[in-house]
């Protein structure tokens, strides 16, 4: 009996530490996406600049060329970041939307497009965070990867800096691109 008490918290630790182990080679940033594969969902929404008369909306990502829906915010330091590394792509010829999530002002996103540069072909604002919601949007920056046909193929969670941009995502738009 005396051999078991000791032998159930030696055993129990061990799982423990098992558990521990397992869980350090995980990506802590790779949140899956329930979309992945699947048509992105509807939503729609207004323009972010001032004077636009079309703002964003699920339907115009089947264009016939795959497509990047960035999910940004004057209020994120991780979107400063990424900001000239969208603005290197947009020059480049990627195609990049923009969703404008949850500004704390109005006009906030505009203004903030027009003192950095705008990247994108359309920008949608979500003051509401709805279309976010929708889409599975966990916080900004958020970058999902969109196909011919307007399914989402990739997500990514994080700033897109250069090494992302070669590694993960120019890879997949060069094989969409290539896919008929």
């Amino acid at each position: 009996m005396k051999r078991l008490l000791f032998i159930l918290p030696v055993l129990g630790f061990i799982a423990l530490l098992a558990v521990f182990f397992a869980g350090l080679g995980r990506d802590p940033r790779a949140l899956p996406s329930a979309f992945i594969g699947k048509p992105l969902p509807a939503f729609a929404v207004g323009p972010v600049r001032p004077g636009d008369t079309s703002g964003l909306a699920n339907t115009d990502f089947a264009a016939g060329e795959p497509a990047l829906l960035n999910v940004f915010a004057s209020w994120c330091g991780p979107c400063r970041v990424e900001h000239p590394v969208l603005m290197r792509l947009r020059a480049e010829g990627v195609a990049i939307h923009g969703l404008d999530w949850k500004e704390r002002a109005p006009g906030a996103g505009a203004k903030w497009l027009s003192d950095n540069g705008d990247p994108y072909i359309r920008a949608g604002d979500d003051q509401t965070g709805r279309a976010g919601i929708e889409i599975g949007v966990a916080g900004v920056p958020e970058t999902f990867v969109i196909d011919k046909q307007g399914r989402v193929r990739y997500r990514h969670v994080g700033a897109v800096t250069p090494d992302v941009w070669e590694t993960k995502i120019g890879p997949l738009m060069e094989q969409l691109k290539r896919e008929s």
